[in-house]
């Protein structure tokens, strides 16, 4: 194996998955004053996930089983991954914490101020919704970090494309991770921390994809995963993000903060095809 062509390939996947700082920077111009600007964020950042996850994420899926199964039962099983990441991430969604510390002297504070104990929960409930949505991002971009990888180890041009693509679709999903983040914590870096987490997954895709699932992979494999990721991340949307959305501003704000999404995201799909 050319280890300079392992290099190039691993850089390619770097540069497209820290793209999501791009995205995360946002955070760093934007003034939190504004309620109906978190519900246009939040709801340009469902409609992101929606998007690509019915768009390209599940017709990848179907791709993939078909080459397996062929057209009717490989339709089947992309299905049953779609749903199958649903049920995961509705199990995961009930473990994760909902960063209310009841030990916590402020905690106790906002208990006895029905107006600050609000604010602490909405808070509680963006750095959730933050968190979630990393989690998706993240188990979106491992597999691409691994198509990244794959296809510029075989094909250095081909390898720059994708990479390109994923660059630029990962920018929206910086902001779709770091605006929550920001709202409930006010504090910029940590909403970067976790957007620039989220980019991660690909490289870190790249390098355990290489070494542990290369063997072992197949269209059967890919397909499957690319259905729970679609999945997951339609569950995120509908279960975090657009409630969230609604939550801070009019219903019709968040309407438009997602067909917004559904926009750029289209966009930066059809750009490179």
């Amino acid at each position: 194996m050319d280890m300079h062509a392992v290099g190039y390939a691993f850089a390619l996947t770097l540069l497209a998955g820290l793209a999501t700082g791009v995205g995360s920077a946002m955070a760093f111009f934007t003034k939190r004053t504004s309620t109906k600007t978190l519900s246009l964020s939040l709801g340009f950042s469902a409609g992101v996930m929606i998007y690509v996850s019915f768009v390209e994420i599940l017709n990848k899926s179907v791709v993939a089983l078909t080459e397996s199964f062929g057209s009717v039962k490989g339709h089947w099983y992309a299905v049953a991954s779609f749903f199958g990441g649903i049920a995961l991430i509705a199990i995961i969604d009930k473990l994760v914490p909902t960063y209310e510390n009841p030990h916590e002297n402020m905690s106790v504070e906002y208990m006895d101020d029905p107006e600050r104990s609000a604010e602490y929960k909405k808070r509680n409930m963006l750095m959730r919704v933050g968190i979630m949505t990393a989690l998706a991002i993240g188990i979106h971009n491992f597999p691409e970090g691994l198509a990244t990888f794959v296809s510029a180890l075989h094909d250095p041009s081909l390898g720059l494309a994708i990479a390109i693509a994923i660059a630029i679709h990962n920018i929206p999903e910086g902001i779709a991770v770091s605006i929550p983040v920001y709202y409930a914590t006010n504090d910029r870096r940590q909403a970067f921390f976790w957007s620039f987490l989220s980019g991660l997954a690909e490289p870190v895709g790249a390098v355990i994809g290489y070494l542990l699932l290369l063997p072992i992979m197949s269209p059967l494999v890919m397909g499957i995963l690319f259905g729970m990721v679609a999945g997951i991340m339609v569950f995120i949307s509908i279960d975090e993000l657009l409630p969230a959305a609604r939550d801070y501003g009019e219903h019709h704000l968040s309407v438009y903060g997602m067909i917004a999404g559904m926009a750029v995201m289209a966009s930066s799909l059809l750009l490179l095809q």
